[in-house]
Order: structure tokens, then C-alpha cells, then sequence
């Protein structure tokens, strides 16, 4: 190879040594880390915050006062009212405007989120990183012990090929749980605006309980997803482990 394309030798030495650290800490991944990883995500399903019967114990309360309903007795006040009101949607004469855009004011200050949910998903998008990151780690592990291309004798090859699109695709599915959680707060800031606007309208304070209760239900089964993506990469990796390692036979024997 020397002959074919000069490598410098200390930047080799650097390389080699990124590939040793890299094969020491996926062997570890697969033989540690994966199984003690999967029971912690078993027994974190067994908690009781993932094992809530009634749903209504998650609703939050979404406080905002619905204002008393405007009576009027003639067509002239009935007139002055609807020329208030589209002043109103236009931004204008509402002394709570300001550079001509509403501004809501709520008692508290502030809509809060779902506290019991934000507090779940704090505690399950770590284990999302986690899973992502330590699937790179032993995809690329894997990608380095893929030897030059050669004829034949590809089985042990391929076998390595399916790993690693394995763990691209658990790589892929982690990270649409992560977008999943961000279309979760954008959903329900978007119907919270909702309600602000439109105080009197039931339907938009039902759906943030509906989103909250499906959002609820799809980190229990991330939760899930995850240790039952640990439990299939462990057994994969290790029936195969042999081709993984040793994609190619070191004894050929000669046809005649």
C-alpha cells in the first residue's frame, strides 16, 4: 500500500489508535452496556408514572376565565358593539395592544405546560440520545471491520451490511421520537393560543386533554420502542458475532 498511496506514519499511528478506541468501546456497548441498558428501560415501565389507569390524573389545568357574556337591549348598542369588536380584531382601541397586535393578558402570567408530561419527557429524551449515540458508536465499529471488496466469499460481508443498516434504522426511529416530542409543544401552543382568543369554545380546551393523553400514551411506548431496540441489536450482534468480527474464512481451499 505504501507503493500505491503515501501515508504519513504518525497520522497512521493516530488512525489506529481511533480504531482500537473505537473497537474497545462498541465491544463494551454490546456486551455491558446494551443488556444493562434494556433492563433499566424494562423496570423504568414498571414505574408508576408509566402505569397511570385513569388519564385524568395527567390533565392540567388550563386557567383561563371565560369572560361574561356582553348583553345588549338595542340595534344602536348592538351597532356600537360589532364596531368595537372588529376594532378589536383589527388591533386597534384595545388598551392592551400593543404596536397594533393583541397582546393576551392571562392572571398568572403565563400559560405553564403540562408539568407531570414535561417532567416525562425530560426523563426520556436522555435515554434517546443515548440510544442514538451508542448505535453510531457500534455502526461505525462495524463499518470498520468491513474488509476491501474482493469476489466471493461475501456472506460474512453482507451480514455485516444488515447490521448496519439495522442500526441505521434504530438510529432513524430515535430521532422521529425526538421530532415527535417538538410537534407535541408546537400542537398544543398553537390550540393554548386557541383558547386564548376563544374563551367560550369547549372543543379547543377537550383537545389539549385528547393531545395530552396521546402524547401520554406515545412516551410509554417510546419507552417501550427503546429497550425492545436494545433487546434486538444485543441478540443480533451477538448470534452473528463471529461473521461481524470475521467476515472472511482465512482458510480457502483450492476447487479442482
Amino acid at each position: 500500500m505504501s507503493k500505491l498511496l503515501k501515508v504519513d506514519s504518525e497520522l497512521k499511528t493516530k488512525v489506529d489508535a481511533f480504531r482500537a478506541q473505537i473497537t474497545s468501546e462498541a465491544e463494551h456497548l454490546v456486551a455491558s452496556f446494551f443488556p444493562q441498558k434494556l433492563l433499566e428501560l424494562d423496570s423504568f415501565l414498571k414505574e408508576p408514572i408509566l402505569n397511570v389507569t385513569d388519564l385524568k390524573e395527567i390533565h392540567a389545568e388550563l386557567n383561563f376565565k371565560v369572560p361574561e357574556p356582553i348583553l345588549f337591549t338595542n340595534s344602536h348598542d348592538g351597532l356600537d358593539l360589532n364596531a368595537k369588536k372588529r376594532k378589536l380584531e383589527d388591533g386597534l382601541g384595545d388598551e392592551n395592544c400593543q404596536g397594533g397586535n393583541k397582546v393576551v393578558v392571562l392572571p398568572e402570567g403565563m400559560m405553564k405546560s403540562n408539568a407531570q408530561l414535561v417532567a416525562l419527557i425530560e426523563r426520556v429524551k436522555p435515554e434517546i440520545r443515548t440510544l442514538i449515540e451508542k448505535c453510531n458508536t457500534v455502526k461505525m465499529w462495524v463499518l470498520l471491520l468491513i474488509p476491501r471488496i474482493e469476489d466471493g466469499n461475501n456472506f460474512g460481508v453482507s451480514i455485516q451490511e444488515e447490521t448496519v443498516a439495522e442500526l441505521r434504522q434504530v438510529e432513524g426511529d430515535a430521532a422521529s421520537y425526538l421530532d415527535q416530542i417538538s410537534r407535541y409543544y408546537i400542537t398544543r401552543a398553537k390550540l393554548v393560543s386557541k383558547i386564548a382568543k376563544y374563551p367560550h369554545v369547549e372543543d379547543y380546551r377537550m383537545t389539549v386533554t385528547e393531545i395530552d393523553e396521546k402524547e401520554y400514551i406515545s412516551l410509554k411506548i417510546i419507552v417501550s420502542e427503546l429497550r425492545n431496540q436494545y433487546v434486538t441489536l444485543h441478540d443480533m450482534i451477538l448470534k452473528n458475532i463471529e461473521k461481524i468480527k470475521k467476515p472472511r474464512s482465512c482458510n480457502s481451499e483450492a476447487l479442482y
